[in-house]
């Protein structure tokens, strides 16, 4: 998932930014809430975690904002563990509410449900979750891939490299667009990053099998598609 976080707390926002995005997760983080709110009006995000004591705009005024965006969770984070803030957040609007100091492992598997329920939002196979192109399978609710129905064992970069070329396939994506949206970085020539993952997932998902899937276009990137058996081989009638 994209994800915004919007908290004053700098070493806060690292700390738990660091973690979403080593569990695949593709990260922004801004300390106030007319930038975040400027934010998620530029770029499309899937979750914004918002602390409840921010400076400048009230994170309740936020949310009211926010809440007019359909597509966007919104989890709030604050040190007032009260019941009655807890019950504010959620009535006006946010998904979820953790206390701080947060829990890492906890954090994780609530963005992880709150991500589940985003993909049933907007799944594809009408609402199946399930995305195929050939033998290739990947279940967006339980973020598994199977290839010719083995499953293949992903790190959370190749998962989210994989996911996102199989909403694409059929769609030559450039090295920028893929550094940009799996790694959030902006793109420099000097990087094999790509590259790097690219082969490795070549290797995992491409290389066992007959047929080739990912494919390199050269001078523009790589695409997703099925273009059938591997030239070559040859075929025998059952």
């Amino acid at each position: 998932m994209k994800i915004l976080i919007i908290d004053d707390e700098d070493d806060f926002s690292a700390y738990i930014g660091q973690a979403l995005q080593d569990d695949g997760h593709v990260i922004d983080a801004v300390c106030d809430g007319v930038s975040g709110l400027q934010r998620i009006r530029e770029a499309p995000y899937d979750l914004a975690i918002i602390d409840v004591a921010l400076p400048g705009m009230n994170a309740f005024e936020l949310l009211s904002h926010l809440r007019r965006n359909d597509h966007l969770f919104i989890m709030m984070l604050g040190r007032d563990s009260r019941i009655d803030v807890r019950v504010r957040s959620l009535r006006e609007g946010a998904d979820d509410y953790l206390t701080k100091p947060v829990s890492l492992s906890e954090l994780l598997a609530r963005v992880f449900a709150l991500g589940r329920r985003s993909l049933r939002h907007r799944a594809d196979s009408a609402g199946s979750g399930l995305i195929k192109v050939a033998d290739l399978e990947l279940d967006l609710f339980r973020r598994r891939v199977f290839r010719n129905r083995k499953r293949l064992d992903l790190t959370a970069k190749e998962y989210s490299l994989l996911a996102l070329m199989m909403r694409k396939r059929g769609e030559v994506l450039s090295r920028l667009v893929l550094a940009e949206q799996v790694w959030d970085m902006k793109f420099k020539s000097n990087t094999n990053v790509v590259e790097v993952a690219i082969r490795r997932l070549r290797s995992k998902m491409d290389d066992p099998f007959s047929r080739r899937l990912l494919h390199t276009v050269r001078g523009m990137g790589y695409v997703l598609e099925d273009r059938g058996p591997v030239p070559g081989m040859r075929l025998h009638a059952c």
